[in-house]
């Protein structure tokens, strides 16, 4: 496999329509909004539905949600303990970190991309690994107008004296149409320490170019959630001349003058700033 010997940013956006992108458990899980009413999807909502969509791929993962484990262990502990490569490392009073951190690079897709932390109740090992590629959280453009419903439920969930009458009452929120933008990087010198290459770059960008596919669900209904555009600057060097937080400056997306209240995507003003030496591979969802 090729070593990655060019530095990658990415900028992406997305659009979210009658749908809830990332429900906030302490409020009741509503989408997550800041204090200004800006709409926000965590980074670790973005970086698990990329391993979901790398796992479609076929690759192997580590952190796997409970409802797509492939392997048959119930937790990280165990899918550790069960790597034999691994096991045998972690065999005594004493453990190399370095090589404990190439066998889970090797074996994982996950772990040599967003690094990982192999730390268990019990377990004298503690190895901590930093992955190359780094994702932000996405930010809407607009203040999100979240749309909130009464629903009930047809049957009772419970029989005898604890039962709920069947038309008990609930709430279910969505965002009623919002755009959403989110960067990201990829590092040389920390794909270098964990063997990341240019083929699993690929394997990023793909997963990200189809981050909702699979994805469906009561709150982000099939066709809800779309990657419209992904921006993939691939420097000329390891260490390039532009900084990614002047890359991800380069996009600008804002709502048109003529706009109250966004309805579509085509209610959005795109542009995207140029750097001598630095263009972009498009996607166009």
């Amino acid at each position: 496999m090729a070593a990655l010997n060019n530095k990658i940013d990415f900028s992406v956006i997305i659009t979210a329509k009658n749908a809830n992108p990332n429900g906030d458990p302490l409020n009741g899980n509503r989408p997550r909004e800041n204090y200004d009413g800006y709409g926000e999807i965590s980074d670790v909502c973005i970086k698990r539905k990329i391993r979901n969509r790398l796992q479609d791929m076929g690759e192997k993962i580590f952190v796997q949600s409970d409802d797509r484990c492939d392997d048959g262990f119930k937790s990280l502990h165990d899918r550790a303990r069960g790597n034999e490569k691994l096991a045998e490392l972690s065999k005594g009073k004493t453990t190399d970190p370095d090589k404990y951190a190439e066998a889970a690079c090797k074996e994982w897709i996950d772990v040599r991309s967003f690094g990982q932390v192999f730390a268990f109740k019990g377990d004298s090992v503690s190895v901590g690994v930093r992955g190359p590629v780094s994702v932000q959280s996405a930010m809407s453009v607009t203040p999100v107008v979240i749309s909130s419903m009464q629903i009930t439920k047809s049957v009772n969930g419970e029989s005898g004296k604890e039962s709920k009458a069947s038309d008990t009452m609930g709430m279910k929120h969505r965002v009623d149409f919002a755009v959403y933008v989110f960067h990201g990087s990829i590092n040389c010198q920390l794909a270098e320490k964990t063997g990341f290459t240019e083929e699993d770059a690929d394997k990023i960008k793909e997963a990200i170019e189809t981050l909702f596919e699979n994805d469906c669900s009561s709150a982000r209904p099939e066709g809800s959630m779309e990657v419209r555009r992904v921006y993939w600057y691939k420097h000329d060097s390891k260490t390039p001349k532009y900084t990614s937080a002047r890359v991800h400056r380069l996009l600008d997306v804002r709502l048109k003058d003529s706009i109250d209240r966004p309805r579509s995507f085509e209610d959005y003003e795109i542009t995207l700033a140029q750097l001598d030496g630095l263009a972009p591979e498009v996607f166009e969802g």
